[in-house]
């Protein structure tokens, strides 16, 4: 799979699971991993890993690196891509397509705001580690539909630019953030 825009659903149901959902987030920022390593970082079983590594290889969004395997007993996944990118639009003439990219927005939501829920509970002592760079932003727009995709690539362009940068051999630390930005039709 490349970083083209998904338009099976059968590869929507398989990222329609927390789990795996966390799984192809892991593979993304922490690179090629084996089953035990992802039960390490997850807390989960395993054979519970590997059952969802399964689906998602079936669904083509990870594939073995056999490359990184040190014995034959031994399997690596990677992701098949860097952008995981739908449109509920897609699957308007599916019904069942409809309703599983209508629950995967949803769960895609949770996850994202979750995300800035964890940040907003940590302790004063953990988000004085990060004085200047926490953020959130917004904005009210006058834009035509064709006007909000030109303003989307744009976001998207500087997002993907900073995720896929070399990172410099400076000696710092850098942690993983997230960073996530949405633009929808609403009145004040």
């Amino acid at each position: 799979m490349s970083d083209e825009s998904i338009t099976d659903s059968r590869v929507l149901t398989a990222m329609a699971h927390p789990l795996r959902r966390r799984l192809l987030d892991l593979l993304k920022v922490n690179g090629p991993a084996t089953a035990s390593t992802l039960s390490q970082r997850t807390g989960e079983a395993v054979g519970n890993i590997s059952h969802h590594l399964r689906t998602l290889a079936g669904a083509g969004l990870i594939e073995e690196a056999p490359e990184l395997a040190q014995d034959r007993r031994e399997r690596w996944w990677r992701r098949t891509s860097q952008t995981l990118c739908w449109s509920s639009n897609d699957f308007t003439s599916d019904a069942a397509g409809e309703t599983i990219a209508r629950a995967l927005e949803s769960m895609n939501l949770e996850r994202q705001t979750g995300h800035v829920r964890r940040w907003a509970d940590q302790p004063q002592s953990v988000q004085e580690q990060w004085p200047l760079g926490p953020f959130s932003t917004e904005t009210w727009l006058r834009v035509t539909d064709d006007e909000l995709a030109e303003f989307a690539a744009e976001i998207v362009a500087v997002l993907n630019r900073w995720a896929e940068r070399d990172l410099p051999d400076d000696g710092r630390d850098r942690e993983t953030v997230f960073a996530f930005a949405r633009a929808v039709p609403a009145q004040p």
